[in-house]
């Protein structure tokens, strides 16, 4: 284990591995903050960050006046108690508008464009490589593995304009003879996308805590597209035990994760969100995320992380593409991400959000 992690982080790490390794069965009660305290030597404030995290995640719960139970559900298969099936099956939340992120700075961004033109001169004019830029996927290579728990080198990325095109790459390279399984409801982009590609799309009820595991078990898709940190318009949240029932469906035959990762950086958590495609062990799930909303929608922007094992694939099918994103974008982006501007912009706004809610 990394030295250099907050000892609260290193403690919720060790408790989740323990509720997963079914040490605290779901149900279980969890030791009170002030015996965990005792026990690891630590104040009962960083035990309670910890346990906040565990219960943010979906690994445990908070119960008035009774203490912290474990509520992680593993399981074999889609096996759940019913207790779980009765909660998938209760009313979504209303649909939420999206979120309110403030705003880039100007200034900051202004300064960046700047410095690219004065450093990159007529580079800027040249053709960018077909899956993008190498100094931005260098940079976002660091980035995800800073922030993301995402292990991926520059050739695993690929650059393109927005999410709706990377959908697109995504059929060329897996194949139109397959179906595609979304969320329902779902941002309607997904759909109609996969659509004009020309592939099968089912629909797959949502539940509170993610897609319901019935109609996860009867699909008969070997593609599945989540947006497991919010899904929108619900605002949908898929539970640390739902995205590991996305991972057992997809550890069957030939399947293949899509993890729309839209809008995570602004979790209101003290830690990266966990992403499925980090916990993926056998290379099957493909990652995305744009800068839409971090920077500007005006910046038509998205990249795409490939599993190791599928980058060949990649370059057989579409790797001949041409990159639809000007190289000044590019190195824009890459220089906000070097010199660190981007990190502490996100780091500004959560911190805003996490004190207007109170955390």
């Amino acid at each position: 284990m990394r030295t250099d992690k907050p000892e609260y982080l290193k403690l919720y790490e060790f408790m989740r591995d323990e509720i997963v390794r079914g040490a605290w069965p779901r149900g279980s009660r969890l030791p009170s903050r002030r015996q965990m305290a005792l026990d690891h030597g630590l104040s009962v404030i960083t035990v309670e960050h910890s346990y906040e995290l565990l219960c943010q995640e979906g690994y445990a719960e908070a119960r008035a006046r009774s203490g912290y139970y474990a509520i992680y559900r593993a399981g074999d298969a889609f096996a759940a108690p019913e207790s779980a099936l009765r909660a998938e099956a209760a009313p979504l939340p209303l649909p939420q508008p999206p979120g309110e992120v403030d705003a880039f700075p100007f200034s900051v961004l202004a300064k960046s464009m700047r410095r690219v033109i004065a450093d990159y001169g007529e580079a800027l004019l040249e053709r960018s490589p077909n899956a993008g830029c190498l100094p931005l996927r260098r940079a976002l290579s660091g980035y995800l593995a800073r922030n993301r728990g995402i292990a991926a080198d520059e050739s695993q990325i690929v650059i393109g304009a927005g999410s709706e095109y990377l959908y697109g790459l995504v059929v060329e390279m897996l194949g139109r003879d397959r179906a595609f399984a979304i969320e329902d409801p779902s941002y309607e982009q997904i759909e109609r996308v996969y659509q004009a590609k020309g592939v099968a799309v089912e629909p797959l009820p949502l539940g509170r805590d993610g897609i319901r595991s019935a109609a996860l078990r009867a699909t008969s898709a070997t593609v599945l597209h989540i947006t497991p940190f919010r899904s929108f318009p619900t605002g949908v949240t898929a539970s640390a035990s739902k995205r590991d029932e996305y991972l057992r469906w997809a550890a069957e035959g030939d399947r293949y994760i899509v993890e729309d990762d839209f809008e995570s950086e602004f979790s209101l958590l003290r830690k990266p969100e966990e992403t499925v495609f980090a916990r993926a062990a056998r290379g099957n799930v493909l990652y995305m995320n744009t800068f839409t909303r971090t920077v500007s929608p005006a910046l038509r922007v998205g990249y795409m992380v490939l599993p190791q094992r599928l980058v060949p694939l990649f370059e057989a099918r579409v790797g001949f593409y041409s990159c639809p994103v000007p190289a000044f974008e590019q190195y824009l982006l890459s220089d906000l991400i070097v010199s660190g501007d981007f990190e502490r912009h996100i780091n500004r706004v959560r911190r805003r959000k996490r004190r207007d809610a109170g955390k």
